[in-house]
């Protein structure tokens, strides 16, 4: 947006939504409590259901943050980031942990994010994660960028290289049967 870090920082905070690998909500507040807490801090106003709705969590509204599971914290902590209709957020890991379900079902939570027009910057250790949500991919090692382009170009360039896997790669994977045979819905 044509900031500058260095002599904007608050304008510069009032465009981003964070997202960090592990959350420190405050255990014993309900979910509507927190985004009226947060949305305070960002002097903002919301309505905490719809909010909720966008994460498929109404359900939980009056629930406490120490009482949802693993995928549900991370889909909240998710829809936090987004109270002040955020231009870009960064997720830090978000799936880390998480069941098959959980994991696909806020692959979708990010797509949709990204489909209203918000720039994400996701962190991941999961390439297959990395593959399907981004455009862009940096790789990382020993904290330089060693590479950068989009998924597909970084393959066609291994490949291009001469490399083949050892193994005939299947049209699905292990995490496709279970999520096929468990169901797709958040549960």
């Amino acid at each position: 947006d044509g900031m500058d870090l260095d002599t904007q920082p608050e304008e510069i905070k009032k465009i981003i939504g964070v997202q960090l690998q592990t959350a420190g909500f405050y255990p014993n507040i309900n979910l509507t409590e927190l985004i009226r807490l947060f949305a305070g801090l960002y002097q903002y106003s919301i309505d905490p259901m719809e909010l909720l709705e966008k994460v498929n969590l109404v359900d939980k509204s009056k629930a406490k943050f120490k009482e949802l599971s693993g995928g549900q914290k991370q889909r909240f902590s998710i829809a936090t980031t987004l109270i002040n209709q955020p231009k870009i957020i960064f997720l830090d890991e978000p799936t880390t942990g998480l069941d098959p379900q959980a994991r696909r079902n806020l692959w979708e939570l990010i797509k949709e994010i990204r489909a209203n027009g918000t720039t994400v910057i996701l962190t991941t250790h999961y390439m297959d994660e990395a593959e399907v949500l981004c455009d862009r991919v940096a790789i990382i090692d020993a904290g330089q960028i060693i590479s950068i382009n989009a998924p597909s170009a970084l393959i066609d360039e291994l490949v291009d290289s001469g490399f083949e896997k050892e193994k005939e790669v299947k049209k699905a994977n292990l995490e496709d049967v279970f999520i096929h045979m468990t169901g797709k819905a958040l549960r």
